[in-house]
């Protein structure tokens, strides 16, 4: 999978959670529909594993499902023999070790200079600025592209639509988003509202048009 291509031309990464793992399954499968092909499922939701594998059997080969908080090295190794595609990480540590051992891209959490030079010496694809609104919001991922310019940059924790806009316009190349998007829907809530915010956010994220010139 080229992770890097599918976050530049999709620019959102759902983030999906659950305690249901039913509900997990039907919002994943809900998201593709409306456009969303980015899908990250958290392992620290109830039965993720086998959200991934029902989905990634669902969806077919080519779907660019992946797993989140990705730790350990049986983090890694249990997520790739489900399906998953790609890797995220809140940090830096052996679940990004095995997970390139795996031939699985990584998104790589980081939030710090320091880490973004560590997880560039690990081989992460891109680097998820975790908690990106404690770190600073779009101001902070503004600094950090001075000593990194062109880094691929993904803001992940407590972006809604607004500040989806506003890591876009920062330079960030895509947005990760969990409950702002999610809501309770993989909880049991209702799957019409999640398509229903699921058409916001991608409004959000879509590149402006360029102006004409006469």
């Amino acid at each position: 999978m080229d992770l890097l291509t599918a976050l530049r031309t999709h620019r959102l990464v759902a983030i999906v959670r659950g305690a249901d793992p039913d509900a997990a399954l039907r919002s994943v499968l809900a998201l593709v529909e409306e456009g969303v092909p980015l899908v990250e499922v958290s392992l620290s939701g109830r039965d993720a594993l086998d959200v991934i594998a029902q989905a990634r059997a669902a969806l077919g080969p080519d779907a660019l499902l992946g797993a989140g908080t990705v730790l350990t090295d049986e983090d890694a190794q249990a997520a790739h023999r489900a399906g998953a595609a790609f890797a995220v990480t809140p940090a830096l540590g052996e679940g990004v070790v095995a997970a390139r051992q795996l031939g699985l891209p990584v998104l790589g959490g980081v939030m710090t200079p320091t880490e973004v030079v560590a997880a560039r010496a690990l081989g992460v694809e891109a680097f998820k600025i975790f908690p990106a609104r404690q770190a600073g919001g779009p101001g902070y991922l503004r600094a950090l592209h001075g000593p990194f310019p062109g880094l691929p940059f993904v803001p992940v924790g407590g972006v809604d639509a607004a500040a989806a806009r506003e890591y876009l316009a920062a330079g960030a190349i895509a947005v990760g988003v969990g409950s702002p998007l999610l809501g309770d829907a993989a909880d049991g809530g209702g799957i019409p509202e999640l398509r229903a915010r699921a058409g916001d956010f991608l409004a959000a994220v879509r590149p402006a048009d360029p102006v004409a010139h006469p």
